[in-house]
């Protein structure tokens, strides 16, 4: 038989017992689960081809979406277990411009370093929340010498005439010369000349209105809506490295004929094949700065070159 004292002991034990019981459940709810930062479209290497070259250009693009705000991203090179390298090396870069911000857009170049080693390696990108959630993002990338690559195209020789008046606009091989000047109505040719190309492979000139932004890196980027193709070009199935250029001669005619990448500035068709584009809308002709871009895209060894120079118009 209990006596009082045992009665008092059992119903102060059951409002103790339900005062735990809540205050442990208050305690989970308060537990709050922390967001993390997103990661998203991103490209590794020209034309997303994931390969780097010692001592020349490595592209990055990524959009990012912080959990609370970045607080810093960082990529880093290392190497992978059980590849073999002839020598050791690894490398980081870091950027803190982006501190504070949800949204990013991370759009870098930099080079790879002189004293790369070659082989295949893990590229982490790395972001930072100051939540303090972190986001890690790997691929595989391989790092060569330039002359160890598959294919290395380069600018042989990038040649802009004003046909109307025989006035350079511009001049690749005599260090960039030139008035960089169109006229409306005056008619301009375009050549320009690719070394090392074997494979599939396509050369594009293009004139985008400076004000829109624009400057793909690669064919399969371009926005044909903000884009004046002035020229397309392409070769296939060639079995060893050649140059190649949009110039056609023809030696079996008296003079050699000469078909070249001709655009009348001014004009209410672009020349995109197979069908031309009208130049109206974000397009149309207007005062102003424009990009002049010369892409070329190899498909067989997706690799891939770009280089633009601004030039102005005057209606």
């Amino acid at each position: 038989m209990k006596t009082i004292t045992d009665r008092k002991n059992v119903l102060l034990a059951a409002p103790m017992a339900l005062l735990m019981f809540f205050t442990s459940c208050s305690s989970d709810n308060n537990e709050i689960e922390l967001a993390e930062p997103t990661i998203s479209n991103i490209e590794i290497g020209l034309s997303n081809n994931e390969i780097g070259v010692i001592g020349r250009d490595f592209h990055l693009y990524a959009e990012i979406v912080a959990g609370d705000k970045i607080d810093m991203v960082q990529v880093t090179f290392e190497p992978i277990e059980g590849e073999n390298y002839a020598g050791s090396w690894s490398f980081e870069m870091t950027w803190d411009e982006f501190k504070g911000v949800k949204n990013a857009t991370v759009h870098k170049h930099f080079d790879i370093p002189e004293d790369a080693v070659e082989g295949k390696y893990d590229f982490t990108i790395i972001v930072y929340d100051e939540n303090g959630t972190t986001l890690k993002e790997m691929r595989n990338i391989t790092i060569y010498k330039a002359e160890n690559l598959p294919v290395d195209p380069q600018i042989r020789s990038y040649l802009v005439v004003d046909t109307s008046t025989n006035r350079q606009l511009f001049n690749y091989t005599k260090d960039g010369s030139g008035d960089r000047l169109l006229i409306m109505n005056n008619t301009l040719t375009a050549q320009a000349y690719i070394n090392n190309v074997k494979g599939d492979g396509k050369l594009y000139v293009v004139l985008i209105n400076k004000k829109h932004n624009h400057k793909p890196e690669y064919i399969d980027a371009i926005d044909y809506s903000k884009t004046i193709i002035w020229d397309i070009e392409e070769h296939t199935g060639l079995e060893t490295s050649k140059t190649f250029g949009n110039t056609v001669l023809d030696f079996s005619t008296t003079p050699i004929t000469m078909t070249t990448a001709n655009l009348l500035i001014g004009a209410e068709s672009d020349n995109n094949l197979p069908t031309p584009n009208a130049i109206t809308g974000l397009k149309a002709w207007e005062d102003g700065t424009y990009y002049l871009g010369l892409l070329y895209q190899n498909t067989t060894y997706n690799m891939s070159l770009f280089y633009y120079i601004e030039v102005t118009l005057s209606l």
